[in-house]
């Protein structure tokens, strides 16, 4: 393909809202263009990586033995009213009518219309179990569209959803597409890293995320040296401080300190001049609209997913200002948990493990502009229950075999789901068993994110120059820089000999033939980043070479135009 037949639209420079780096890199290289927050259009040389992507999906989960359909983006309300989630997954899912007044959504996935499909025609245990997939644009209506592709409003996924009639058929295939998805970014040139994650807003009862690895990468994950075990930082299972004895001589008693437009947990430990893993931070949520309370360190964060999951809720909210002076009886950022369950009851207290260990610390004080110190929470708090809430951070230690974890950074590019009988129960996909009994089938639920894989790929592999293109994934094989192409006729002839020889052999060529400054078409081709670059000029023919260059290393060589394409054969071929 000669790029002067090509549309490549190069920018010297990103737009200013571009916010990540393959966002930049996408837009400056001619992928992508953006139209409107969150919603982009993919170029040419954008859309053929999306195809590469998808194509090694498409090759992987038909090996695994999937059958593919193609569902409907626009799916009814009363598909979504049967699961309970039209009003359940919130303002991103975008609803509404059509000219007869019918309630509709734009698809932000597929569990509902893949558990009516099936169900209408699987009646007995003989036909499971048996997996479905698509490729298709799904909409999400983020309040903040960002990060390019990887954050975007409207994205291409292929989402899969496994049917089975036990719990070994559901883990056969739970374990069948965990390997396929290891075959699948493996092909697709990556590091990556499988981790244990929360299930979200698609639900189930356990779920990986396939983090492909990146300093630049949105998610933190803790690895644990030792034992192997791995989770982004919304799951990581950490490990409970050991319980200190506390000497009852050593406590001091409850005092009221002033603490006027103070605020912050750095803000209180400094005038207090105490540190801040001695402040007891207390949150009031709403779950499925009850008042809950959650204490954590002053130097902790809490795990909203953590407390969700511990909540066994379907919502989990912050509540109001109106609601957190109900619950506490005190102003927000002012109140604290000692006396809370004297003044109500029926509020229940959660805290994380290492709140416990807290002796003489500090709390709001159930007063404006007003702290309480020397706050002692097994003396001064009715705690209910004691959990693991906090996100796992530096000097966290694993829940499994007590050593001190890593931190790296990833994107997350797939993920599976068990998502066990949520759907099928719900939506009434049922089937007769051995005793001809009735019960639903077992779920499985796999996506990736084809439109995000591709800006991960960027993330992960890039210079100063421009994109670096795993060879799997690049939109062609080999740049062709073309120096003189229309003043020397023997540049010219040797560049289309090379070019349709490379061709012929199934290797992809971009030959840059424009009457360019030199200069001008090497950063264009560094930055578009194609694994192998060739260079023809006046210069280089006169002394019957061309000059060879890997996209990932600084030098250039020179070889003789002869041996060009069987030596550039022989390189892709490994």
């Amino acid at each position: 393909m000669k790029l002067s037949q090509y549309y490549i639209p190069t920018l010297k420079e990103a737009p200013k809202d571009a916010d990540t780096l393959s966002a930049k890199l996408m837009i400056r290289a001619g992928l992508i263009r953006k139209v409107a927050s969150g919603l982009y259009e993919w170029l040419p040389l954008g859309l053929k990586v999306l195809k590469k992507v998808e194509n090694i999906v498409r090759e992987e989960m038909d090996r695994a033995g999937a059958a593919e359909v193609w569902l409907p983006i626009v799916q009814p309300k009363e598909l979504w009213e049967q699961s309970g989630r039209w009003t359940y997954y919130g303002k991103e899912l975008l609803r509404f009518e059509d000219r007869k007044k019918a309630g509709f959504c734009m698809a932000p996935t597929a569990e509902e219309v893949m558990t009516d499909l099936v169900k209408k025609d699987t009646t007995s245990y003989k036909q499971l179990p048996f997996c479905l997939y698509q490729f298709a644009t799904k909409f999400r209506d983020e309040i903040r569209p960002r990060f390019g592709v990887m954050r975007a409003r409207e994205f291409y996924m292929k989402d899969a959803y496994s049917f089975a009639a036990n719990d070994k058929q559901a883990n056969d295939w739970y374990q069948k597409m965990y390997e396929t998805y290891q075959r699948i970014f493996t092909r697709c040139g990556f590091v990556f890293k499988a981790v244990e994650a929360d299930t979200g807003a698609i639900g189930g009862n356990f779920s990986h995320e396939f983090m492909v690895l990146a300093d630049t990468g949105e998610d933190a994950i803790a690895n644990c040296p030792s034992c192997g075990y791995a989770a982004n930082t919304e799951k990581a299972e950490i490990k409970a401080p050991a319980e200190i004895s506390i000497n009852p001589a050593d406590l001091k008693p409850l005092e009221n300190k002033a603490t006027p437009k103070v605020y912050t947990v750095e803000d209180v430990a400094k005038l207090l001049n105490v540190p801040t893993d001695k402040i007891i931070k207390l949150l009031v949520f709403t779950a499925d609209g009850k008042p809950v309370v959650a204490l954590v360190r002053g130097d902790h964060e809490l795990n909203e997913f953590k407390f969700k999951a511990l909540l066994k809720c379907n919502e989990l909210e912050k509540a109001s200002e109106e609601v957190y002076t109900q619950v506490t009886g005190s102003f927000v950022g002012f109140a604290g948990a000692q006396g809370l369950k004297e003044k109500n009851p029926s509020v229940m207290i959660y805290a994380d493990n290492y709140v416990k260990n807290i002796v003489n610390g500090v709390s709001g004080g159930n007063e404006k502009d007003v702290h309480t110190i020397n706050v002692t929470p097994q003396r001064d708090i009715k705690v209910d229950v004691y959990a693991d809430l906090k996100m796992a951070g530096a000097g966290d230690c694993c829940a499994k075999c007590g050593a001190p974890f890593n931190f790296t950074r990833g994107i997350e590019a797939g993920h599976v789901f068990k998502l066990g009988t949520k759907y099928s129960a719900a939506m009434g996909a049922n089937f007769l068993n051995e005793k001809q009994a009735s019960q639903p089938m077992i779920m499985g639920c796999y996506g990736i994110g084809i439109s995000r894989v591709v800006a991960a790929a960027i993330e992960q592999s890039h210079d100063d120059y421009g994109i670096i293109w795993p060879e799997p994934l690049a939109p062609f094989t080999v740049a062709l820089v073309a120096i003189d192409y229309d003043s020397n006729e023997e540049v010219k002839k040797y560049a289309d000999q090379i070019m349709e020889a490379l061709e012929a052999k199934g290797i992809s060529v971009l030959m840059d033939d424009r009457d360019e400054r030199p200069g001008i078409k090497f950063k264009d081709m560094d930055l578009i980043g194609l694994p192998h670059r060739l260079v023809i000029s006046s210069r280089t023919v006169a002394d019957g070479q061309c000059e060879y260059k890997n996209r990932k290393e600084k030098d250039a060589v020179r070889w003789n135009l002869t041996e060009a394409v069987a030596r550039l054969s022989e390189i892709v071929k490994k």
